[in-house]
């Protein structure tokens, strides 16, 4: 029940749009917090689709969210959103610097009204520093702080993928995790706080494999493909099978390397799993040939009840039905009145006492005006 969930009277406003601000607000309100989704005026957030529609990705990142539109140029939309303010625990947006203050809903006029409001601001490049203006995607962070140059095959060129990482880990997992620490110290101290979530920032923090590897080094950059986790390997290293699929081994600790050198009867080469430079290519090279002799399903058979850490390279529709997405119930099968019929990813976040699969659809632009209205006590 919604009663027992953690964040159970924990008013959030999110002025987001798009990807990152909306997935941090998403994890919020799975956990009870009330998430007002402010949104323009007539076509509201543009991952709709349109005036009047539901993409499939607003609906799977806009549940348990109510919506009102608001004109934040107008002087009836600024006094809206500081009279939600007056009783909202944190405020989320996602503009650039300077914006909201220009508007007049920036941290310290928003502070002056609510001193205990947790003000969370994520932005690509932060609020201050060279880059803070600067416009930016995913593959510009990543770009930018070293992630990108690392990703992809070595001799080749660096790959994008289609896992925007810069944009959920270092934007909605970042900017949650400073909320709710902050929200943590304003429920003893009464105290709200500015959280600054740069993009970038939080994802330079993340790459910390190949800045120890460049360490380790003594400074000099491994060439991509070469490292450690980038396929420098034989015993970590993706394998192609006979029918063009593939094979993840993970196999790092000796005893999985051994174990995976059994079941593809080559204990030859349990001494070669981990060696680097030239050794390691011609490991790779011959393991590359045991597994090309047989198809994807020959192999998830055979490591079916191995402890090797090696797993089928499944796509989407395979990944959705494997018994244990069911087993964690990670799905959910939900109908929309308008959006239709869809799939959901449950809240991932799992803890006693917490049905995180009570969830409502996807607000309609401007669903709740007159509700939230009333409750202000303001006129329709």
């Amino acid at each position: 029940m919604t009663q027992n969930k953690p964040l159970a009277g924990v008013r959030v406003l999110d002025l987001t749009q798009l990807l990152p601000g909306p997935m941090c607000t998403l994890h919020l309100a799975d956990m009870g917090a009330e998430v007002i989704k402010i949104e323009p005026p007539e076509y509201g957030d543009p991952v709709r689709g349109g005036k009047g529609k539901f993409s499939t990705m607003f609906l799977m990142l806009n549940r348990n969210k109510r919506s009102v539109e608001v004109n934040l140029r107008s002087e009836e939309g600024l006094a809206l959103i500081k009279k939600l303010v007056e009783s909202a625990d944190v405020l989320v947006e996602g503009f650039r610097p300077g914006v909201t203050d220009r508007l007049g809903i920036g941290y310290e006029a928003m502070k002056a009204i609510n001193p205990k409001l947790v003000y969370c601001s994520i932005t690509g490049y932060g609020q201050e520093g060279p880059l803070s203006q600067v416009a930016g995607h995913d593959i510009n962070y990543q770009s930018l702080t070293g992630v990108l140059e690392q990703s992809g095959k070595a001799g080749g060129p660096p790959a994008q993928g289609n896992f925007p990482i810069a944009d959920l880990a270092g934007g909605s997992m970042s900017a949650a995790t400073g909320i709710l620490a902050a929200l943590f110290d304003a429920s003893r101290s009464g105290k709200g706080r500015f959280v600054d979530i740069a993009m970038a920032d939080c994802l330079m923090s993340l790459n910390i494999i190949a800045t120890t590897a460049w360490q380790q080094s003594g400074h000099q950059q491994i060439p991509r493909g070469e490292d450690f986790l980038s396929g420098g390997l034989a015993c970590y290293h993706i394998y192609e099978t006979k029918d063009g699929r593939h094979l993840a081994v993970g196999a790092v600790e000796m005893k999985f390397w051994v174990n995976f050198c059994d079941a593809i009867e080559r204990p030859d080469l349990h001494k070669r799993g981990h060696l680097p430079g030239k050794s390691g290519y011609e490991a790779k090279a011959e393991v590359a040939a045991v597994i090309a002799e047989y198809d994807l399903a020959h192999w998830t058979e055979i490591f079916a009840n191995v402890d090797a850490c090696t797993t089928p390279v499944l796509r989407i529709d395979e990944a959705l039905k494997t018994p244990n997405v069911a087993a964690r119930g990670m799905l959910i099968e939900a109908t929309h009145p308008e959006g239709g019929d869809h799939l959901q990813y449950a809240c991932p976040l799992k803890m006693s006492d917490c049905d995180n699969q009570d969830t409502q659809p996807a607000p309609a632009l401007g669903a709740d005006n007159a509700a939230i209205r009333a409750e202000l006590g303001l006129a329709e």
